[in-house]
């Protein structure tokens, strides 16, 4: 069981772990023991989470989330197994705590009126360099 907030608690059933092989430093010891895990949220069947907030988290997992719905995340980057699960579980909790916060709405705003008098004397500047630019008359 993982507790996100004071609502959301996702249930053990709903969280897949396998362990395997990390890469890196570890010695012999990387060879024979499985401490990367890898850790599967079936977030799209998930009942723990609203709709709106699936919808954030898809967007937030980007790459992690695959065509079932699953997001995956992987962790290995201590030797330990135990430690490993810790983080990759709290990473997850820290995403769907971050897809729970609705994003802002932006609140459009009309330019000012120096803003359109800078930008349209810029472009008659630019537009004036251009047509200094024009061919040279040998005959002039």
């Amino acid at each position: 069981m993982l507790r996100i907030n004071d609502d959301i608690i996702i249930q053990d059933w709903e969280l897949t772990e396998s362990f395997m092989r990390a890469s890196g430093p570890g010695g012999q010891n990387v060879n024979k023991v499985s401490s990367a895990v890898e850790l599967r949220f079936e977030a799209a069947t998930s009942p723990s989470l609203p709709g709106p907030v699936k919808t954030r988290l898809k967007r937030l997992a980007g790459r992690r989330w695959t065509t079932e719905g699953a997001l995956i995340l992987q962790c290995d980057e201590t030797r330990s197994q135990a430690r490993n699960r810790d983080i990759i579980r709290e990473r997850l909790a820290d995403l769907i705590r971050k897809a729970l916060t609705p994003p802002k709405r932006r609140i459009a705003t009309r330019p000012t009126l120096g803003s359109k008098k800078r930008r349209l004397k810029a472009k008659k500047v630019r537009g004036e360099v251009k047509s200094l630019r024009g061919k040279i008359d040998p005959e002039g």
